[in-house]
């Protein structure tokens, strides 16, 4: 939050400003991200864990539709507007944002405050060395990270290259996204366990599909498709992955006698290490081959890797669970 406000009440951003926000924004996230999948893994059980992270998928992808028309209707408005004599122009209309934005997360900061956690009994937290189950689970962690890393620029790069003006793509996306956030809801509801690798292949799949219509239509059509299937794709994927994880670290907490944060923050390092490899094979690709080979094909060839995934969280399933046997 404080990054967000320094960049928002400056003039010019430097290289350096720049680097030492973007350090910031980095940190909070691993602070957030890795506390928060500690206080999900101590207060549900693998029985509702689908329906807790379907909950999550459906109020963030809510959330993703409409705050930004809110932003977007709040700037509108903002813009022009005269109070007290002060003219409010768009830069002014993204500082009240950042604002707000920072109140929010204080509000969230104290609202956990108020809730009753547990801290690990056990303070050790950096080993190097891991049971062979939670390995496998690192190996789908670097998979996953694979297809985050490249999630995080092509989209935007086709959507620029061969869309151009996104409206009408931003309101098939919303639509899309809102179905999808009823889907989510239902599967997390409804779906066990043993339903887990059903719906990890069926999104992994569906990515597939789309990565295969952009490589061979890599146009304003192609890329539609292709953005449609990855919005139906990441919140199944998660659905179905996360839960997975979490079982994998109740089992081998229990082997290794470890604190769970220890899993935890080995699991950041797994996806930092796919997200590094994606980011890198694109930018390879791009620099060395073309733009358009990076953009049509070395998304087909990371869809294919991550259909190595699905017999990997097969076999991490069946060993989690043929503890309780």
């Amino acid at each position: 939050g404080l990054s967000m406000v320094g960049m928002m009440f400056v003039k010019d951003i430097t290289l350096f400003g720049l680097i030492v926000s973007g350090t910031l924004i980095g940190a909070a996230s691993g602070f957030f991200w890795t506390n928060r999948y500690l206080m999900a893994l101590n207060t549900t059980q693998d029985e509702n864990r689908n329906y807790f992270f379907g909950l999550e998928s459906f109020f963030f992808t809510i959330a993703n539709i409409t705050i930004p028309l809110a932003i977007g209707a709040l700037l509108a408005s903002i813009d022009g507007m005269q109070i007290f004599g002060i003219v409010f122009d768009i830069y002014q209309g993204y500082r009240i944002v950042t604002v707000i934005v920072f109140a929010i997360t204080i509000l969230a900061c104290f609202s956990l405050a108020r809730g009753k956690f547990e801290n690990p009994v056990q303070k050790d937290f950096l080993y190097f060395r891991f049971d062979r189950l939670w390995n496998k689970q690192i190996l789908l962690a670097a998979l996953k990270g694979l297809v985050q890393g490249f999630l995080v620029t092509a989209p935007a790069m086709l959507i620029m290259k061969y869309v151009g003006k996104e409206g009408s793509l931003g309101l098939i996306q919303g639509i899309s996204g809102g179905l999808t956030a009823i889907l989510i809801y239902l599967l997390g509801r409804f779906a066990k366990p043993k339903h887990r690798i059903l719906i990890f292949g069926f999104g992994i799949a569906l990515f597939l599909v789309g990565t295969v219509v952009n490589g061979i239509e890599l146009s304003m059509f192609g890329v539609m498709v292709f953005v449609l299937c990855k919005v139906f794709f990441q919140p199944l994927h998660d659905l179905a992955y996360y839960p997975i994880m979490m079982k994998v670290i109740d089992v081998v907490s229990k082997r290794e006698n470890r604190n769970k944060y220890a899993y935890i923050l080995n699991h950041e390092f797994g996806l930092y290490a796919g997200r590094v490899a994606g980011l890198g094979l694109f930018i390879f690709l791009a620099f060395y081959v073309s733009e358009s080979f990076a953009l049509r094909y070395s998304l087909i060839i990371v869809a294919l890797l991550q259909m190595l995934s699905i017999p990997l969280a097969k076999n991490i399933m069946k060993e989690s669970y043929s503890e309780e046997k």
